[in-house]
C-alpha cells in the first residue's frame, strides 16, 4: 500500500495563525486578503523542495477553525471561495499538491443545525443530527441540554456519524471541496473518533470523483491499521515515532527510537508497508525547538525526518528555528503570525540556531530524499544503535535486481565519533560508499565500515 505521495515532502500551515487573523469572527467583516498572501510563500517553499502541503482548517468557524458554522464558504477572515480556488491552481501549477484539514467530527456551536437545536429544542428537526443529545438536564454553557463533545470541549458539538443526513451533508461538502478547488487529499481531524464505516464511505465516495485522492487521519494511540488500510484511509500522523524523534535525543537513547523504527519498519515491522504522515512538530504540540535540550541537535534531528521511512512534514516557522510552547492551555504562541525575516516574531518565538543554516541543511535533506528512491519507499533495517550514534539502511531493488542501498549515520554528541558496522550486516567485501551529503568516499573491509561522523551530524552514505 505504498502511497502515491512517497516523493512529497509537506509544509504544514494553520492559516488563521500563519495569515495573523483576528481570534475570533465577528460574522460580519468583508473577506481578508489571508490566502492570497499564501501565493508570496511559494517561493519559499519552493527553496525548501516543497512540493505538498497541508493547510489546516479554514472554512467558516466561529473562532480556531476547528469549530467549524458552514462547510460550504471559506472563513471570511482568510478570504473567500474564489481566494481558495485561486491559491490551489496556482500551487497545483507550482508544483505542489494541496491537503486541507476535513473537520468531520465535530463542529461549532454556530453551526445552522445545532443554533436550530438550540432555539427549538427538541422539536428542531435537527434533534437527531448530534450525538448524545440529552433533554434531561444543562450543559455548562447554560443550554436546556447536554451532548457528547469532542474531548471535554463544549464549544466542539460531536455529530452523530450514523446518521444518513449528517452524511450526505459532509459527504455533499467534500464532493464540493474536490470539484469546486480541486484539492488533492484531506487530513481528517480526529479520526479516531470517526467510524469505520463512515472512513470506508467516505474514500469510496472521494475516490470515485479523483481516483488519487489522498486521506490521512489524525491518530495518537493505537494500531494504525485499523485506520490506513485498502478501502479506508492511505496514511495516519505518527505520533509513535513523533516522542522518540526528540527524546532520543534529550536522553541521549538512540535505543527507543530504534525500538519504534523496527517495530513499525523493520523486516518484520507492523507498518512496513505503509508511509506513515512524519513531523517534529505541529500547530498542537510544542515546537521542537523548545524541547530540544541542544538547540544544536535539530540539524541532525531533520536528517532523520528525511531519511527514515514515511512522509516527512515541516510546521511552518520550525524550519527557520522558531520556539513555541502552549501556555495556559492556549495555542496561540504555537501558531503565530508569519514575517518576512525571523527577527520580527514576538520573543517567545525567537530562533534557537542560525534559521538560514537550518534552512539550508533542510533544503540538502530534501533534495537527496527526492534523489533517491530507497529514501521514498525502501526497506529499512536497523545497522547501528548506541546512546549517543544510531545507524541503518535504506534498501530498493530495482528491475535489475540491483538494489539501491543508503546508510544513514547519525552522531548526537557533541564531538566526532566513530562507529563500527559489521561486514555480515553490509552484504559485499570491498563495496564503495560515497557520502552525498558531505563528500568522501568509504569502503567496507573483512571486518565491516568504520564510520566517522562530525559533531550534531549525519552522513548519507549511497552505495556504489
Amino acid at each position: 500500500m505504498i502511497s502515491h505521495l512517497s516523493n512529497r515532502v509537506f509544509y504544514h500551515i494553520y492559516p488563521f495563525g500563519f495569515c495573523g487573523t483576528p481570534r475570533y469572527n465577528d460574522f460580519s467583516c468583508p473577506a481578508g486578503t489571508g490566502l492570497r498572501s499564501l501565493i508570496g510563500h511559494i517561493p519559499h517553499l519552493l527553496d525548501l523542495g516543497v512540493n505538498a502541503v497541508y493547510i489546516g482548517p479554514l472554512f467558516e468557524s466561529t473562532a480556531h477553525g476547528y469549530d467549524t458554522l458552514d462547510y460550504y464558504h471559506v472563513d471570511r477572515r482568510l478570504g473567500n471561495n474564489e481566494a481558495l480556488r485561486d491559491l490551489v491552481k496556482v500551487f497545483h501549477d507550482a508544483g505542489i499538491l494541496v491537503i486541507l484539514d476535513g473537520v468531520l467530527n465535530h463542529t461549532g456551536r454556530h453551526f445552522f443545525a445545532f443554533r436550530d437545536v438550540r432555539e427549538k429544542g427538541q422539536y428542531s428537526a435537527y434533534r437527531d443530527w448530534f450525538s448524545g443529545l440529552n433533554f434531561g438536564g444543562r450543559n455548562p454553557l447554560g443550554d436546556p441540554f447536554t451532548y457528547n463533545t469532542w474531548s471535554g470541549a463544549w464549544d466542539l458539538v460531536k455529530l452523530n456519524g450514523v446518521h444518513r443526513e449528517v452524511r450526505e451533508h459532509l459527504f455533499g461538502a467534500v464532493k464540493f471541496w474536490i470539484e469546486e478547488f480541486d484539492i488533492d487529499g484531506l487530513r481528517l481531524d480526529a479520526a479516531d473518533q470517526l467510524l469505520p464505516d463512515f472512513m470506508d464511505e467516505l474514500s469510496q465516495r472521494s475516490k470515485a470523483i479523483k481516483d488519487d485522492f489522498w486521506l490521512m487521519g489524525e491518530v495518537v494511540h493505537g494500531n494504525y491499521r485499523n485506520w490506513a488500510r485498502t478501502g479506508r484511509l492511505d496514511s495516519v500522523t505518527n505520533y509513535e515515532l513523533y516522542k522518540g524523534l526528540w527524546s532520543s535525543f534529550n536522553d541521549r537513547n538512540f535505543f527507543e527510537l530504534a525500538w519504534t523504527l523496527n517495530r513499525q519498519s523493520g523486516p518484520e515491522g507492523m507498518y512496513r508497508d505503509l508511509l506513515l504522515y512524519n513531523f517534529a512538530d505541529n500547530h498542537d504540540v510544542n515546537r521542537v525547538a523548545s524541547i530540544l535540550k541542544n538547540p544544536a541537535h535539530l540539524f541532525p534531528l531533520y536528517g532523520l525526518l528525511f531519511t527514515i521511512p514515511g512522509i516527512p512534514s515541516i510546521y511552518y516557522g520550525s524550519e527557520l528555528g522558531l520556539r513555541g510552547e502552549r501556555a495556559n492551555n492556549q495555542d496561540f504562541s504555537l501558531r503565530p503570525a508569519w514575517a518576512d525575516l525571523p527577527e520580527n516574531f514576538p520573543l517567545e518565538n525567537k530562533p534557537v540556531v542560525d534559521s538560514g543554516k537550518l534552512t539550508g541543511a533542510i533544503r540538502r535533506f530534501g533534495t537527496i530524499r527526492k534523489q533517491y528512491a530507497a529514501l521514498q519507499e525502501g526497506s529499512y533495517r536497523e545497522l547501528f544503535k548506541g546512546h549517543g550514534q544510531f545507524a541503518f539502511l535504506r534498501e530498493l531493488k530495482n528491475n535489475t535486481d540491483a538494489a539501491q542501498g543508503i546508510i544513514v549515520a547519525i552522531n548526537a554528541d557533541m564531538r566526532t565519533e566513530h562507529i563500527h558496522i559489521p561486514a555480515a550486516s553490509l552484504g559485499m567485501h570491498g563495496t564503495r560508499w560515497h557520502d552525498v551529503l558531505n563528500g568522501g568516499e568509504w569502503r567496507n573491509g573483512d571486518r565491516g565500515l568504520d564510520v566517522q561522523i562530525d559533531p550534531s551530524w549525519l552522513r548519507i552514505l549511497v552505495r556504489r
